[in-house]
């Protein structure tokens, strides 16, 4: 490694007496030296700079050194620079020399420099200085580096007067590097400002934007009155000199804590599923957990749509680790548990890490775990979603489900996964493991004794590994602390793998239980990475460390949790050495083992040095304060222990590592050790010198501070222990991820820095990120160079050297990135770059995270008694050390306030939040050779006390303490001045708050205000004799910190704790200037944390005064208590309490609503109380609650002097008091308006010009016209609007709302999703469908006129919902569209063109490119023309798929409602539990200006003074309403029965009435769709709240209630979007689209422009009307019942409702006619949807004409038809059956048939016997009569699910016909040759001949012209049929000649058929050949037939021989005896 080195010796011939200081750069990258104090005229530095560098040393590169005159308090000053061109350095290696200085004017003066120049050119150790000031270290680098954007970190610099974390209209704080003082940038001369100075200059200077960014401006006099910010997260995270380092504001452990999940998982059909004619049910298991859907019969594709839900409680990551299995199983029953017929397994983590936590409609692939080389064993088509608290699922809407068929591009795996898994081997070894503890109780070991008379360890361990959800263990090690297994566990896999984590844990083997000894985790996706230039999932050999509970056994573990992973781990366990590899499998190879069992084999041992040399490390701690001890533990004397695994452990550390003893040169036995361990407290040392650990401090007493804490009298005294200890030198490991750590730790606080600046709306943004930006490129290319030297080091896994080339890579490619965005952050991209930086900081701390542990972790534990009380976890990483400053952990060396807390399970809840002890610590871990520097880092001014019995020559010993010799006395003030939102902690919803205020060993309290959540003290604390230990330069840079705690005071027991917040003060020494720009201080916000949770803010200020020789005299003046009713309280003073205004709040005071009871007492009559900032005004009381809860007189308000700066607003107090009789008064609950800035009142701007919010507007929009998107379109809503005056806007519509194709506007505004319709004119819209018609190629027209009559709401229904998809899809790709357009600006950017000539040139080029990028978007919208099927002309609603509220902003227009709260806040997740408290809601609203008002408000014309501002609200006397409810339809219901179905109905409640539908239950549905209306009378006020709920039928016991929605009709009634009754898209009279409001729409629009005082409406001749100055057209002609046109205004007047928005000042969106989809929650399960209902409300004043009938919305009833099936002929049908007698091919073909969903119906043909050529011949007919929903394309079947069902349960399926080729057996079982299904919507259309039929026509469906039966009617053809074969291919099978008839019930009545070839209209009998006669005939038959035709000649050869052999064997038989007649002559 090059490097380059600067020996800065002196400078001389100084003028003057002065501070000095240095500043030496080189390559862009600076140094300042430290400052040298007091010199007259020469500067002895003596200081060593390195710079490390990459590329060699070019002779013309230069050093440059300035030295200036430093200050305090202003700028420095330049003394003069020394430039040198480093030429001769480059040649020889090596100068020295003195030389003068130059001045800012380029002139020589006297002042000299001394400095020697080394530079070591390549690789080989640093040369060793002559002073010694190098040890001989290879290979590491010392030097510390400020990159320039160190100044970006937002740390403070005091010398320039800065208070914390406050800065100048966003401009970025500036950073100080180690104490060493300020550095102001120098004149802006001729000098060129070098990076690192910062322009804090006193005169003001102009600076460049990109200067900007570098540099912190911050001009003295410009600062705000009160500038604020969030300072807690900054102020004390930031640290300014580099001695302390950040203290965690976070207490509590968030990770073991139950919460409650909910995965609901929808399986909706297998496909392809692989065998024969199977009966296949899918299982779904969830941990242990399993449930079964319904089995279906002989199919290879069931459909199920069935829906289970399972319920959890446990901890996040215990969820996300269960694995999620879906089984297919082959004909399972009572008896039989079935076959599996393949599975499919991913963990819960997996699915919640989707986007919305959900896979929708997502094919899962099975495959088979008994047989990994078969492959894909089907498909299942689920959904899965994964619920926690507070998610919410969006479902997308279902309609149709047309694109989820194609399997291959919808498999349910995560992005990124390939489609085809490959099987993959995971092995873990597992080696050895050490330092176990002892696992068994002395009892058992005594029993134990007695009988076996020995004494054995007591500990058994095996390993027990887990991974999708298989287990492996290896063998047990009887009785041993090291136990050394080699031994591997093998999973077989699919690779990658869906599950996440890997589970090792050691275990103790045990007769009764056995239990875990420690748990580790290993996350895949931290050892692999799946990059093109990735890895396989490696790791080791590695040792992991394991946490759990402390280390002494007691037989009931308290903690055992911890050691089972639950929770983070309170000591070290034990450590296992292991090693992870995976290798994919080639399944094709024979030899491989087929099955998925986990196997465990032995292997080889592996040798000590393969995971790294031992090396000795020093660990040294001192504690500085330990203060905040909890008073709980009584006074016992207490001591302080840390450890570092087992080492410094003296209570229970059992076993020394093996290892330890092998380092041990002398032979001592393992007794005397351990002897020494337990006497280590008394220092001593063995006779090698060897140090001896001394792991705790000495026992003291503690002091008491105050009613709640002690603290321990380390004054000038500091207690230190240093322990050494043996591990596997595996430093670099820790140092990479220290490196990425910081990174990402600076990153994180400049984010945090951009959101403070955006949320307190200051200036420039954008530029703090571009410095963030910045920062993070340095980092990252600063983090490769570093890394890039330990590319090959030894004793390196092959992880390691992955990981760090995947890092580097990652890195390099992050900085890239950064630099790029940082060129396009702008004002309007911000927010977006933002979120990208975000992502940054997720990778980068992701990537930090090292898999491979090496030294454990560090713990303190306080202890008294004996007993470990309380303890602290600091990963070691944080204080290891390095020579490498970046490389180092954050915390080495530095003094770190550690809070320490309790073990496990006690750290949960309260007892987690009070802090147990807080202690100033210093820590410093690292090599033992390399800890000459371990004192470095703390305060100076000490002096060390070595241990007693020093031997000679020990002088290297540690000090046991440090005496500090410095003190240093100050006084803090506390300015105390507000909180707000604080924690409620009392049962009446408030607190009694006070703050504890504790700095050092002091601490106090302001007073106790009671009743408030908003405290304002206004108090003064002081603090005096605060006494420091430690320079006071240092303590000046960076003082302790302050701890402020808010209690809430409770009249009897303790206080009770709210939460805690952190600060520092803003520090001065005597020898400086109380006053601008740091003094006096000003208020900050810092945010109360209580355990994770925000508990409110607190304002405030801090500062800490040295008291000088002069003593207290010298300090700034303190005022005397002013207020004397408050006693001898100090009040904030002054200049730093903010500057006040007056302001006037007027409250609106409307009604109270559903108030619960009081102490069992029903209120009755209320009062409101608001109060803010001391002043108030109460509202009118409400004589009698329950007759009519609002309040008579509307309007008060109060005036109240509140500070100019809206940010320190102090909050709004409402409370509602019942007032009882005797004037008492009881609290019912109150509310905390925190931020008022929403209803600050500013004056409307009268010159705005009307086209304003036209051009608003229209901007918002993207117009898709005729499918072709228009970047930018003009500013009119019509493209042929004639031009006009710019007052005038014309809308156009068309003449016949009949004829129009919608051309949809697409809004890409994030505020709404509502869409806008502009039409075109009738000629284009029938030039396009004429288009239209032409297109179609060939075949029957569509039939383009929908009839009338046919169509009815749900027509309409349905077609909106398609508008919906297509909307969303067109939004898609217009998001699409717009991030092309950025890339473009970018790339233009880049280029300098300007965007639009590039949009010029890139439309034409691009014009192909996008038109891929749609087609990718499935079905896209873009090209409507062609893709829409052609819609009918129905008029169509809005679907929200969402609340109506959440589209019309609550309907909080003008009337808001505050939630009243009482009783104590919850403290699980905030917002969940505080449901409960709510006691009931105050409607109203407030409005504040300051005083005094602008004249013309109050002038205008009809101002009623008693309303104030608010003017023209209705009067709010109670109002009788008609509520008509129309429920459509509910999706996705909890299941509430076993069966995991529901019997839903509707119960609706308004006030007192209630409607239950109980007798209309929908059985066995969670998709129940209601289709009714409910007709409700009700009267606002007292009845306003809607119920609508779904209960679920049950017919014993009570109902359930399965979710319910709540709608506020009150808001809706009055809210000036009127929300009574949707306004439809078209007018008219009759039919399913008639007019539902009583009021005409002229009659609205004419009441809307009086109510808005605008001049209209005026109808003019053709179609005009004119509002206000804009003219809208529109048809005027309409037809009634009978078909006559009459003249009519109302579609003019609707036209003009449609675009009411665009009306200026009034205009708002009026709520168009709709459905609204609205989720059900049920109260047991807070914050989990329980399904969602589809709805919608009217509202009708009773005062008004009565409305018309409600509209009919019953659900359509499904129209019955018949399907006839002819099967005429079948033909190439594969033969199966071999013949008894020929062994000739043949197979007897029958066909079988059904209607998907009734397969109990199935029809099969006569059986075709013996065909020889697979052909058959059938004419034969089936008939499926079925009932068909033509909207929904789904066939309705109810039936009863089994015998013991209560009634039928409908079912909903897509209508499929399943054709089927049989062979027929007549002993065994028929076999299924093959199948077609076909869709009865789209199919294939059939092929002429049966020569034409291939198998393509299934390959290819997707491209192949399709048809439907239901337009046809009639369809004839050739079918092929297929099967699977044995590797899973298709294969064709036969063919099949059928015709489909498809007829309505009707017509079937009126020409019936028979089944098979029967009456009526009978087929005629097949000709088929003799072959195939009655089977019992047929063999006979079938040999003649063979006889005759082939084998004649054969068979006769056969005969003759036969004969022959006869004759001859007669011959042979009858010869002898022949013979002997012949010769005895007989």
């Amino acid at each position: 490694m090059m490097s380059l080195m600067v020996h800065l010796k002196t400078v001389a011939h100084l003028r003057g007496k002065g501070d000095r200081v240095a500043k030496v750069a080189f390559r862009g990258l600076s140094f300042y030296s430290r400052v040298a104090e007091n010199c007259e005229d020469v500067a002895h530095f003596n200081e060593m700079f390195r710079w490390p560098i990459a590329s060699r040393l070019d002779g013309n590169e230069m050093l440059e050194i300035q030295v200036y005159n430093y200050s305090k308090v202003f700028s420095n000053r330049l003394v003069g620079t020394f430039c040198m061109v480093l030429q001769k350095v480059a040649e020889e290696g090596h100068l020295e020399l003195t030389d003068t200085l130059i001045d800012d004017n380029n002139t020589s003066i006297k002042t000299t420099v001394t400095i020697e120049i080394r530079y070591q050119p390549m690789d080989g150790t640093v040369g060793v200085w002559s002073d010694g000031e190098f040890l001989d270290v290879p290979d590491d680098r010392d030097g510390m580096f400020a990159f320039e954007t160190d100044s970006l970190l937002s740390g403070q610099s005091h010398g320039s007067g800065i208070s914390p974390a406050r800065s100048l209209q966003g401009s970025i704080p500036t950073f100080r590097k180690a104490g060493k003082g300020v550095f102001s940038a120098m004149k802006l001369g001729k000098i060129k400002i070098s990076k690192d100075d910062h322009k804090k200059g006193d005169e003001p200077a102009i600076l460049d934007m990109e200067d900007l960014d570098r540099k912190a401006i911050r001009l003295a006099g410009t600062m705000e009155p009160d500038t604020i910010s969030l300072a807690s997260v900054t102020a004390v995270t930031t640290n300014v000199s580099n001695k302390r380092s950040k203290p965690d504001i976070k207490m509590e452990p968030s990770s073991g804590r139950p919460v409650d999940y909910q995965i609901s998982i929808t399986v909706i059909e297998a496909r392809q599923l692989l065998g024969l004619n199977m009966d296949p049910v899918v299982c779904v298991e969830i941990g242990d957990d399993k449930k079964y859907t319904s089995m279906k019969e002989s199919t290879n594709c069931p459909y199920y749509n069935e829906y289970f839900v399972f319920d959890f409680h446990v901890p996040p990551h215990v969820m996300f680790d269960k694995i999620i299995k879906l089984s297919v199983i082959h004909s399972k029953n009572l008896l039989r548990s079935g076959t599996l017929v393949g599975t499919f397994k991913m963990d819960v983590g997996t699915v919640y890490s989707q986007t919305e936590h959900q896979f929708y409609h997502k094919w899962a692939m099975l495959s088979d775990p008994d047989d990994i080389t078969v492959g894909c064993k089907g498909y299942i088509k689920c959904d899965i979603a994964v619920v926690g608290k507070g998610d919410n699922i969006k479902t997308p809407h279902k309609a149709n489900e047309t694109d989820e068929d194609e399997i291959e591009g919808n498999l349910l795996l995560p992005e990124g996964i390939p489609a085809e898994r490959q099987w993959a081997r995971f092995y873990v070894k597992i080696y050895r493991a050490e330092g176990l503890p002892k696992m068994n109780t002395t009892i058992m070991a005594n029993v134990k004794k007695a009988f076996i008379g020995e004494n054995r360890d007591l500990v058994d361990p095996y390993v027990q590994v887990q991974f999708a959800g298989q287990k492996g263990k290896t063998s047990v090690q009887k009785s041993s602390y090291e136990p050394i297994w080699n031994e591997q566990v093998i999973f077989t896999e699919l690779f990658p793998p869906l599950c996440k984590r890997l589970k090792v844990q050691i275990r103790d083997s045990d007769k009764v239980n056995d239990v875990a000894i420690g748990t580790h985790f290993i996350d895949l996706r931290k050892i692999s990475n799946e990059g093109d230039k990735g890895f396989l999932p490696t790791l080791g050999p590695a040792w992991v460390n394991m946490y759990g509970s402390t280390r002494q056994y007691t037989l009931m573990d308290e903690h055992q949790d911890l050691n089972e992973g639950l929770g983070e781990g309170v000591s070290f366990r034990a450590r296992l050495l292991l090693s992870i590899a995976v290798e994919i499998l080639d399944t094709t190879s024979p030899e491989i083992l087929s099955s998925t069992e986990v196997q465990v084999e032995t292997i080889s041992n592996i040798s000590e040095s393969a995971t790294g040399k031992m090396e000795e490390f020093f660990l040294f701690g001192s504690f500085l304060e330990a203060t905040m001890i909890d008073r709980k533990i009584g006074d016992k004397a207490i001591s302080f222990e840390i450890t570092i695994g087992n080492y410094g452990n003296q209570i229970d550390g059992v076993s020394k590592p093996s290892s330890t003893k092998k380092k041990k040169k002398d032979s001592e036995s393992e007794q005397e050790e351990n002897e020494l361990i337990q006497n280590s407290s008394e220092d001593e040392a063995d006779e090698d010198g060897d140090l001896v650990s001394v792991s705790s401090t000495p026992l003291m007493k503690p002091f008491i501070t105050d009613r709640n804490y002690f603290h321990l009298p380390y004054f000038e005294k500091k207690p230190c222990v240093y322990i050494k200890s043996w591990w596997q030198d595996q430093r670099r490991r820790l140092y990479n991820s220290n490196m990425m750590d910081k990174i990402a730790d600076k990153l994180e606080e400049g984010l945090n820095d951009v959101q403070e600046i955006m949320k307190t709306e200051k200036a420039f943004p954008e530029r703090r990120l571009r410095g963030v930006l910045e920062e993070l490129s340095v980092g990252c290319s600063r983090f490769v160079t570093l890394a890039n030297k330990d590319v090959n080091q030894a004793g390196r896994t092959k992880l390691d050297r992955e990981r760090l080339k995947s890092c580097m890579r990652e890195m390099d490619s992050m900085g890239q990135q950064a630099k790029q965005i940082r060129t396009q952050v702008k004002k309007n991209t911000v927010r977006d770059k933002l979120k990208l930086a975000q992502h940054f900081l997720q990778k980068l701390r992701f990537l930090a995270d090292e898999p491979q542990h090496s030294i454990p972790d560090v713990f303190i534990w306080m202890m008294t008694n004996n007993k470990r009380i309380a303890y602290a976890r600091i990963p070691s990483k944080d204080i290891l050390y390095s020579i490498v400053d970046e490389e180092t952990g954050k915390d080495c060396g530095k003094v770190k306030a550690v809070f320490l807390k309790l073990p496990g399970k006690k750290g949960f809840g309260p007892a987690g939040w009070t802090v147990q002890a807080k202690l100033e610590l210093y820590l410093w871990l690292g090599l033992n050779k390399q800890k000459k520097d371990f004192l470095s880092g703390l305060p100076n001014g000490f002096e060390e006390i070595k241990a007693t019995k020093m031997g000679p020559g020990l002088h290297t010993l540690p000090p046991v303490s440090l005496v500090y010799n410095m003190k240093q006395v100050f006084q803090l003030r506390a300015h105390m001045y507000q909180a707000r939102s604080l924690f409620a902690a009392d049962s009446s919803g408030l607190s009694d708050p006070f703050a504890r205020v504790f700095f050092s060993t002091h601490s106090q309290v302001t007073e106790v205000l009671s009743e408030t959540l908003c405290p304002t003290w206004d108090q003064l604390l002081v603090f005096d004799d605060v006494e420091l230990f430690g320079e006071a330069s240092e303590l000046r840079d960076d003082p302790p910190i302050i701890v402020v705690e808010i209690y809430d005071q409770d009249t009897v027991g303790k206080a009770e704790f709210i939460g805690r917040t952190f600060a520092k003060p803003t520090i001065k020494m005597c020898d400086e200037h109380y006053g601008p720009p740091r003094f006096p201080p000003q208020l900050e916000y810092y945010q109360i944390y209580r355990g994770n949770c925000t508990a409110g803010e607190l304002l405030a200020a801090f500062e800490l005064l040295q008291v000088g020789q002069g003593g207290k005299a010298d300090l700034p003046p303190l005022e005397g208590p002013t207020d004397s009713e408050r006693g001898p309280i100090l009040p904030v003073p002054l200049g730093i309490r903010p500057v006040l205004s007056r302001y006037r709040i007027e409250v609106l005071f409307w009604g109270l609503r559903d108030l619960k009871r009081i102490n069992l007492a029903q209120v009755d009559r209320p009062r409101v109380d608001i109060e803010c900032a001391g002043r108030g005004v109460q509202s009118a009381l409400i004589q009698n609650y329950k007759k009519n809860p609002n309040f008579n007189t509307l309007v008060k308000w109060f005036e109240v002097d509140l500070p100019e700066n809206e940010l320190l607003h102090p909050p709004l107090n409402i409370r509602v008091v019942d007032c009882r009789a005797f004037g008492r008064f009881i609290l019912v609950g109150s509310h905390a308006v925190t931020s008022l800035r929403h209803f600050i009142y500013s004056a409307p701007d009268k010159n705005s010009n009307n086209w304003a919010s036209a051009a608003k507007l229209m901007n918002g929009y993207m117009v898709l016209t005729n499918g072709s998107f228009q970047p930018r379109c003009s500013p009119s809503l019509s493209s042929h609007t004639p031009s006009r005056p710019a007052g005038d806007i014309i809308v156009n519509v068309d003449t016949d709302p009949l004829i129009r194709k919608m051309d949809t506007v697409v809004k890409l505004d994030a505020m709404s999703d509502a869409v806008v319709k502009v039409d075109m004119t009738e000629e284009e819209s029938d030039k396009e469908k004429k288009k239209k018609k032409k297109k179609k190629k060939g075949g029957v027209e569509e039939e383009d006129e929908t009839d009338e009559r046919v169509l009815d709401w749900w027509s309409k229904y349905f077609a909106s919902i398609e508008t919906l998809k297509e909307t969303l899809r067109a939004q898609e790709a217009a998001q699409a569209e717009a991030e092309e357009r950025e890339d473009l600006e970018i790339a233009a950017e880049v280029t300098d063109i300007k965007p639009d000539d590039l949009l010029l040139k890139g439309s034409k080029t691009k014009s192909k490119d996008k038109k891929t990028l749609k087609d990718k978007k499935k079905g896209q919208a873009a090209d409507c023309s062609e893709k829409r099927r052609v819609k009918a002309k129905v008029d169509e609603l809005v679907v929200y798929n969402k609340e109506l509220e959440s589209e019309f902003g609550i309907f909080e227009d003008w009337l808001h409602t505050f939630n009243l709260y009482r009783g104590k806040a919850g403290d699980d997740d905030e917002q969940a539990m505080d449901d409960d408290r709510i006691v009931g809601r105050f409607k109203g609203s407030l409005c504040m200006y300051k005083l005094p008002l602008s004249e013309e408000i109050t002038r205008e014309a009809g101002f009623d003074p008693n309303m104030g501002m608010f003017q023209n609200i209705p009067h709010n006397d109670p109002i009788n309403v008609l509520v008509r409810v129309y429920v459509v339809r509910a999706t996705d219901l909890h299941p509430a029965d076993i069966n995991g179905k529901a019997d839903p109905y509707i119960v609706i409640k308004l006030g007192k009435s209630e409607i239950k539908d109980k007798e209309n239950y929908i059985s066995k549905q969670l998709n129940p769709v209601f289709g009714k209306s409910f007709d409700i009378e009700a009267t606002f006020p007292m009845e306003s709240m809607l119920t609508v709920s779904v209960y679920d039928w049950d017919l014993v016991g009570t109902d359930d209630l399965i979710g319910e929605t709540k709608i506020d009709l009150e808001n809706r009634f009055y809210s000036k979007y009127r929300a009574t009754c949707g306004i439809s898209s078209t007018y008219s009279l009759h039919g399913y689209n008639i007019w539902r409001d009583p009021m005409k729409p002229s009659q609205l629009l004419a009441k809307l422009c009086k109510d808005g005082k605008i001049d209209g409406p005026h109808y003019g001749p053709g179609g005009k009307v004119k509002v206000g100055n804009q003219f809208f057209h529109g048809p005027t002609e309409i037809e009634d019942e009978n078909g006559l046109k009459k003249q009519t205004e109302e579609h003019l007047a609707l036209t003009v409702l449609n675009h009411w928005e665009e009306i200026p000042r009034v205009g708002c969106k009026l709520v168009p006619e709709h459905v609204e989809t609205r989720p059900l929650l049920n109260p047991d399960k807070p914050g989990i949807e329980q399904g969602r209902i589809e709805m919608w409300v009217d509202m009708f004043p009773m005062d008004m004409p009565a409305p018309g009938p409600a509209i009919d919305i019953s659900p359509r009833k499904p129209k019955r038809y018949e399907l006839r099936v002819i099967i005429w002929n079948t033909d190439e049908v594969i033969l199966e059956d071999d013949d008894y007698f020929t062994g000739e091919k043949s197979s007897d073909i029958f066909v079988r048939g059904w209607l998907k969903g009734q397969q109990e119906d199935k029809q099969d043909t006569d059986v075709h016997y013996h065909s020889l050529t697979g052909e058959g011949n059938f004419n034969w007919r089936f008939v499926f009569p079925f009932d068909y929903l033509m909207a929904e394309e789904k066939i309705v079947i109810s039936k009863k699910e089994s015998m013991f069902s209560w009634d039928e349960t409908e079912y909903k399926i897509p209508p499929r016909l399943t054709l089927q080729v049989w062979d027929a057996d007549h002993f065994s079982a028929d076999d299924f040759l093959g199948a077609i299904e076909l869709d009865l919507n789209r199919f294939p259309r059939g092929a002429k001949t049966a020569k034409q039929c291939s198998l393509d026509m299934i390959r290819n469906e997707q491209e192949l012209p399709t048809i439907s039966i239901f337009k046809q009617k009639r369809v004839k053809g050739w079918w092929p049929f297929v099967a699977r074969d044995e590797n899973d291919e298709m294969e064709l099978t036969g063919k099949v000649e059928a015709e489909l008839h498809l007829v309505t019930a009707e017509e079937a009545e009126k020409n019936p058929v028979g089944l098979g070839r029967n009456e009526p209209d009978p087929l005629e009998k097949p000709n088929r050949p003799d072959t195939t006669f009655l089977w019992f005939l047929s063999p006979l038959k079938a040999i003649r037939y063979l006889v005759c035709n082939r084998y004649k000649w054969l068979i006769i050869k056969i005969v003759l021989a036969l004969l022959l052999l006869i004759m001859l064997g007669l011959f042979l038989y009858s010869m002898p005896g022949y013979l002997v007649k012949k010769l005895l002559g007989a």
